[in-house]
């Protein structure tokens, strides 16, 4: 297994000290160990893994470094348009070695939404024409910073993106010194929060539902209370997305509550599209985000989301009812005036961050979720 410690001490041999990305759980020990050891200039955690390219472009533009990017290969797509129409050698020429965590390696049990992105990564590498080596926890580490120098150097020489692509299990376990994600302020803990915002919604309201740990706690509560699963939709996949597919639905179903159960990190990846579901004023249309104030599912990595209020970003982008509450009383209140008040409507929720270590996920299919919801639609799948 390789110490996180020694890749940072490689990398900043070989000149490498600024780093950007979007958390991966097969990362998190080398994203806690590097955000320990370097000032928040040197390390962002980016909205998403695009914007994360475009940082690095930014620091070799002005440094002329190589930069490191971080991801999972889930969000590689997010990628693909500055990597090819930016970063390429065909266009700027800009070098930056991209460290990938391999989710859905094909062999190796994982979670639906990972299996066809896993399958696909090493060709889509191979289609973007980004060099790559993969790295694993068989090897020993002077094997491991010999292959990664050999990418570095091609990284240099041709001055292009080249990839480091991690399997799972290939990081030693890193405890963080500081956990600057960790909150305690706040009055709810999320599952909590979940639980109360989904008894105020009407019987018969459709929840669409973000990925990672709120989706979890929203289909065991459902479990638990022997409610069905039939009016969610859990985007097990697809980060930042939620509100889009929200929106569609409750632009097709006018006379449907609709309500999106989103996370502050997913908010974040894509908050141009608060802007289109904001100002299509949907009456029908509930924004939830449930603010913690990280990336809880992949390690509790940081998001900047407290460090402003949503609900003001949120009225700016159109919303005709934005509040931001932290408390029991007010979340079942607030809910409540936002169903009455019959407009594009968003309600930002502060809440500590963690989970329960025994919470469970979903034991029903993607598949088996989605036909499930366009029955309680009314449409056969």
């Amino acid at each position: 297994m390789l110490k996180p410690q020694t890749l940072v001490d490689f990398l900043k041999k070989n000149n490498i000290s600024f780093f950007s990305g979007v958390p991966d759980s097969l990362l998190k020990d080398f994203c806690a160990y590097v955000d320990d050891e370097f000032p928040s200039g040197n390390h962002i955690i980016a909205a998403n893994e695009g914007s994360a390219v475009g940082l690095a472009i930014g620091h070799h533009l002005s440094s002329g470094k190589v930069p490191l990017v971080y991801l999972q290969n889930s969000g590689l797509g997010n990628t693909i348009n500055p990597l090819i129409s930016l970063a390429s050698e065909e266009v700027y020429s800009i070098p930056i070695l991209l460290l990938i965590g391999w989710r859905g390696e094909p062999g190796i049990k994982d979670e639906p939404q990972h299996v066809h992105q896993g399958r696909i990564t090493p060709s889509l590498l191979e289609v973007m024409d980004i060099p790559f080596t993969i790295i694993d926890s068989n090897m020993d580490q002077l094997e491991v910073l010999n292959l990664i120098e050999k990418q570095i150097i091609n990284c240099q020489k041709f001055k292009k993106p080249v990839c480091i692509l991690v399997r799972k299990g290939t990081f030693e376990t890193y405890k963080k010194k500081i956990n600057k994600s960790v909150n305690f302020q706040f009055e709810l803990e999320r599952e909590e929060a979940v639980q109360i915002a989904t008894k105020v919604c009407e019987p018969d309201s459709v929840i669409v539902c973000t990925t990672g740990m709120l989706s979890r706690e929203l289909f065991e509560f459902r479990a638990n209370h022997k409610l069905g699963h039939g009016k969610d939709f859990l985007c097990v996949g697809g980060m930042g997305h939620a509100s889009q597919i929200a929106t569609g639905i409750a632009i097709d179903q006018p006379d449907r509550p609709v309500y999106c159960f989103d996370g502050d990190g997913a908010a974040l990846m894509h908050m141009g599209s608060m802007a289109i579901t904001g100002t299509k004023n949907l009456p029908n249309l509930i924004h939830l985000v449930f603010n913690n104030g990280c990336h809880e599912s992949v390690g509790g990595q940081p998001t900047v989301a407290q460090k402003f209020k949503l609900s003001n970003v949120a009225s700016s982008l159109g919303y005709k009812f934005s509040e931001t509450v932290s408390d029991e009383i007010n979340l079942k209140e607030t809910i409540i005036k936002a169903q009455l008040n019959k407009a594009s409507s968003f309600i930002e929720i502060l809440v500590r961050s963690g989970h329960r270590s025994d919470i469970g996920r979903p034991t029903t299919t993607p598949i088996e979720n989605k036909n499930a919801l366009m029955k309680s639609l009314n449409y056969d799948t």
